[in-house]
Order: structure tokens, then C-alpha cells, then sequence
């Protein structure tokens, strides 16, 4: 009777989450890691449309500045036509030493001497207006320009479209050393009047486009070289030669 009631006795159902400390069970297996999910196309970053964009804006710049430096070579190229720009021409009018006197002393032999020259400055253009800033003026003697006759300076000018300028050129020197070869040199040549004489001016040249528009200012060196006193009175004007940009 005893086994019948034990037989009968209702078996009692595990909790969940009941493990049996006499049954370790299986190892708890390794789950791998969650993927993340693909965005849609609309929720990415938009890096690629940032780059797009950015090489559009410099396109767009650098056709821009290449239109810029077209328009500005038309210009030019018309300014240039219009005003057919030309240098200034200058020619030496006149050369003159009031004073020259070679004397010799203990000590050696010394050159005094006084020029009074004259240079003509003439803007052939038609249409520009020419500004100089001012002159510095050398005189010297012999084709190695081995003897200084001293130098000056001349205010600055406007010449206006087609004018002739004459310019006054005083120089001197005193008591200035000099060899005896070279001072008995210049002496004979002197009475000879074929004195080599070379004269260099230095200036910087604008040009007046319009009123209150200027273009310049450019640095130019004015070269006559190789004159001779007695071609000068015979009425001859020599041209003198332009150098501009150390050229």
C-alpha cells in the first residue's frame, strides 16, 4: 500500500532557469558579433558629393581668371594698336668747355674744367604724354671714359604728345688729379677740337595714358657716346642711344 502511494506521488516540474548542479550541461556556445546594418543610400555620408562640388567651384574659378587674362591681353593688345607707343628721342644739340686749363704742381698735374651742353628731348607720340622724374647727368672724356668732367642733376618734366624739349647741361670739376700722359693727351686734342666727349643721363620715363591714368615708371638709360667737339660745330646732332632694362 506504502509503494502504491509512493508511485502515485506527482512529479514536480522544474523552474525555469533551473540548472542541476550534478549535470554541468553543455559550454554556453559563442555567439558572434551583431553585423551593423547597410544604411540606405539616402542616410550615407555625402563625402564624394563635397569633393564633386568642390573641383566644380575650381573649375568654375580658374575659367573664370583665364577669361580675365583674355579680356585683359585684348585690352592691351588694343591699347598698344591705339597709342602705337614710341621711346623718346634725344640727340645732343650743342657741346661747349668755356673752361679747361691743365696745370702741373709739385704734387702733380691737375684739370679744371667747365662744359655747358645741350640735349634735345623730342616725344614723337601723337597721343601719350611722356613724365620724367628727373635726370642724373655724367660727363666724361675718352673712349675708356677715363677722365670725369663731373655730373649734375635736372628737375623732372611733362612733355606732352609731339613736343621738343631742350635741356641745359652744366657740369665742372676742380683740382681733379690726372696723369701726364693723359694731361698732355687732352691738351693737344683740346686745341685740336677732337675731343672725345660722353655723355650719360639716367631717368625713369611715364606715360600719361589719360589724365590722372599713368603707366610707368620705367628706368632708362640715355647713352652719347663717342662725340666729338668738332662734329658738334659742324652742326651735326648725334643721336644717343636708349637703354632700358639693363639691356
Amino acid at each position: 500500500m506504502a509503494d502504491l502511494r509512493q508511485s502515485t506521488k506527482p512529479v514536480l516540474q522544474r523552474p525555469p532557469g533551473y540548472r542541476d548542479p550534478t549535470n554541468p550541461g553543455r559550454p554556453p556556445v559563442s555567439r558572434p558579433p551583431l553585423r551593423k546594418g547597410v544604411l540606405p543610400p539616402s542616410f550615407q555620408p555625402r563625402r564624394s558629393r563635397k569633393i564633386f562640388d568642390t573641383r566644380v567651384c575650381s573649375c568654375i574659378i580658374c575659367i573664370f581668371l583665364l577669361m580675365m587674362l583674355f579680356l585683359l591681353g585684348i585690352l592691351a593688345g588694343f591699347i598698344y594698336l591705339w597709342f602705337d607707343p614710341k621711346f623718346p628721342v634725344f640727340h645732343v644739340q650743342s657741346f661747349k668747355i668755356p673752361t679747361f686749363e691743365v696745370s702741373s704742381k709739385l704734387d702733380g698735374t691737375y684739370l679744371n674744367a667747365a662744359t655747358v651742353a645741350r640735349m634735345e628731348v623730342k616725344n614723337p607720340n601723337s597721343r601719350l604724354t611722356y613724365r620724367y622724374s628727373g635726370y642724373q647727368v655724367d660727363m666724361t672724356l675718352g673712349h675708356g671714359q677715363e677722365t670725369d668732367l663731373g655730373s649734375t642733376t635736372l628737375p623732372g618734366l611733362i612733355q606732352v604728345k609731339g613736343n621738343t624739349t631742350s635741356l641745359k647741361i652744366e657740369t665742372h670739376v676742380k683740382n681733379q688729379l690726372i696723369d701726364d700722359g693723359t694731361a698732355s693727351r687732352l691738351k693737344a686734342r683740346f686745341k685740336r677740337r677732337d675731343l672725345v666727349v660722353n655723355l650719360r643721363v639716367k631717368t625713369s620715363v611715364g606715360m600719361v595714358v589719360v589724365k590722372g591714368f599713368e603707366i610707368g615708371m620705367l628706368g632708362v638709360d640715355v647713352l652719347c657716346d663717342g662725340i666729338t667737339m668738332k662734329e658738334i660745330d659742324g652742326g651735326h646732332m648725334p643721336k644717343c642711344t636708349i637703354r632700358t632694362l639693363n639691356w
